[in-house]
């Protein structure tokens, strides 16, 4: 007789998701995300957190919709987490901010305990912290003041009587962090003023904190409504209120860094992505991965194969890509090699980025040009003299011929091994043409040749006119003249090219761009 097992009840976790910029996640957060079977998320928390999550995972947007509307009741997403778990998920929460900061998080939690239903909850850094210290405002300072108070600017409809004791807490607390408090902001102000708040008391109003989007505007009790207006500030924004406020013209540093307010679209592969998205980032740019390229292996290994077993007969073996060094020692592994079986060639490299990248796979460049290009490669390796010498070099299945042309007319033989290929990514390419077409994207990065052709097939252009109108408002940056010709050719002009073709240089040429651009 078999014995049916009932279904174990899952475990919902209430993570908070921090106050939007997708950094400030906890580890433990992060943690949960990366393991997680559902994730039902709010308006506030950031969508990029979503890349941590399983592709297995089931996504419920839980948040607003257009109007204003909510995409579920509070009674709805309480049933929604009571449900999952019951079906044995492990479910996570995300919720802005902090979960049990004007979060709901207590009541989510209250329904799950009588359904009987495991939980976890995991704090986050609470929108109130966050938004002022990205405004550049303490909200405690020893010389201003030693106390803080959190209120709520819209407490739960139907209520009788209000929770919070203006009379108190207009003088009661030296900074006031208020929630949600936008769309009572005249109501607030007066009741903090008519309970003996002094009119000229410095207030602050951050929106979007953390994020690329933040504005913060500043005011007094008597001003701030009507500045809020006049700039339009709306939800979600946190007003502070306080002498602290003042600091605010020492200490701000969020929205002063050269790049902020900019939006920016990286063409680069996801996985060549980072180093490029975090230094912008770091100079206040809000980035936009648009991934031009997808690698994919090469059908045939054939010519690779056939070098590899007569290695030891190449002089030189070369690298003019990171790509190229990922694929080519991915491929050496499958065959149960190792940098063991590179024993017979030096290894010329095109630049320092491609040296660093060799480096940890246990090997050191022997040569690496002064310009860092096919052609400053191709001299620098004639100059050592490789006249009837067998050079190797594994790359894209479709790259520019310059390099083995050049040492092929210097008499040297020359293998040219594939051992990846690009293939342009298919979707977004309607999401790109509408920013284009909006005008809400301030500079384009390129860092090959490849990038910029695959870039325009996705913007799909139906005539030069209608190129130049896509793309003649948009500040074009290039790593180098290779890349720059390409643009060029397109009939496209070039901004922003650096003197050294890395990608550190060319963050900074778009730094200084932007200084200049503002002095």
């Amino acid at each position: 007789m078999t014995t049916q097992t009932a279904q174990q009840p899952g475990k919902v976790y209430l993570v908070g998701a921090g106050p939007g910029d997708p950094g400030l996640i906890t580890l433990r957060g992060k943690y949960l995300l990366e393991r997680a079977e559902v994730v039902v998320y709010d308006y506030l928390a950031n969508p990029k957190l979503l890349s941590h999550v399983p592709n297995t995972a089931e996504r419920v947007y839980a948040g607003k919709k257009g109007g204003g509307l909510h995409a579920f009741t509070q009674e709805g997403i309480n049933k929604l987490l009571v449900d999952y778990a019951l079906t044995g998920k492990r479910v996570v929460r995300l919720k802005g901010g902090d979960p049990f900061i004007f979060g709901r998080g207590a009541e989510e939690i209250q329904e799950l305990v009588v359904a009987g239903i495991d939980f976890e909850v995991v704090p986050g850094v609470t929108s109130a912290t966050a938004a002022a210290t990205y405004a550049g405002i303490p909200i405690t300072h020893r010389e201003h003041t030693a106390s803080v108070a959190f209120i709520t600017g819209h407490e739960a409809t139907g209520k009788k009587e209000s929770n919070v004791a203006w009379d108190k807490l207009a003088t009661g607390a030296g900074t006031l962090v208020i929630y949600m408090g936008i769309k009572n902001l005249p109501i607030i102000t007066k009741k903090l003023m008519d309970n003996g708040r002094a009119p000229d008391t410095p207030v602050a109003v951050v929106r979007w904190a953390s994020t690329p989007e933040q504005h913060s505007v500043e005011g007094t009790l008597a001003t701030i409504t009507e500045v809020v207006k006049k700039a339009d500030i709306k939800p979600p924004a946190l007003v502070i209120v306080g002498d602290v406020v003042k600091l605010r013209n020492t200490i701000d540093w969020f929205e002063r860094r050269p790049l902020f307010g900019k939006r920016m679209v990286i063409t680069r592969t996801r996985e060549q992505a980072s180093e490029l998205v975090a230094r912008l980032a770091e100079n206040g740019a809000d980035c936009l991965e648009y991934p031009t390229l997808h690698m994919e292996p090469v059908e045939d290994y054939t010519i690779l194969d056939q070098a590899l077993q007569e290695i030891g007969s190449y002089q030189w073996l070369l690298f003019t890509s990171l790509n190229a060094i990922t694929w080519f020692f991915k491929h050496l592994w499958e065959k149960g090699m190792d940098a063991r079986n590179l024993n017979g060639p030096k290894i010329a490299v095109v630049g320092r980025a491609t040296a660093d990248k060799l480096l940890t796979y246990g090997l050191k460049a022997d040569l690496i040009p002064e310009h860092f290009t096919g052609e400053g490669l191709a001299e620098a390796l004639i100059e050592t003299g490789i006249q009837g010498g067998k050079i190797l070099i594994p790359r894209a299945v479709k790259a520019r011929e310059i390099l083995p042309e050049m040492l092929k007319q210097a008499e040297a033989s020359v293998t040219v091994a594939p051992v990846y290929e690009n293939v342009p990514p298919q979707g977004r390419k309607d999401e790109l043409r509408e920013r284009l077409e909006n005008g809400t994207i301030d500079l384009v990065t390129f860092t090959s040749s490849s990038t910029v052709d695959n870039f325009l097939t996705m913007v799909d252009a139906a005539s030069e006119e209608e190129l130049h109108r896509l793309m003649d408002p948009v500040t074009i940056a290039v790593i180098g003249p290779i890349t720059a010709d390409t643009v060029q050719k397109h009939g496209l002009k070039v901004d922003i090219q650096p003197e050294q073709y890395t990608i550190t240089d060319m963050v900074n040429a778009i730094v200084a761009y932007y200084q200049q651009a503002d002095t």
